[in-house]
């Protein structure tokens, strides 16, 4: 799977990146067809602690793209909460596709 990663505004360390690759990798284990995925790391204007958004596109053939935004404290947080909501939704693909 081929991984796109964007930081918006900033420059994302080697560390958060490799993070992200690993986290975004897993997800094939759920649906092996994936094509490619889309990762766009953004800081909010805001005043809150919870600034970092990370938004996650999974392009997948024969079915619609996935897609998770999840905002929290960390571009790690973020990230874990975006790929979980991605692994119950490719769930839900692959349980219609059998059904």
């Amino acid at each position: 799977m081929n991984i796109k990663i964007q930081s918006v505004r900033f420059d994302a360390d080697k560390k958060l990146l490799a993070y992200i690759e690993q986290k975004v990798g897993k997800l094939e284990q759920f649906a092996g067809d994936i094509l490619d995925a889309d990762v766009i790391l953004r800081l909010e204007n805001s005043e809150e602690k919870e600034n970092k958004v990370a938004e996650i596109k999974i392009n997948i053939p024969k079915a619609n793209d996935v897609f998770a935004k999840k905002q929290a404290k960390t571009f790690e947080e973020a990230v874990d909460l975006a790929t979980e909501a991605l692994r119950r939704q490719l769930k839900k693909i692959k349980e219609k596709q059998r059904g």
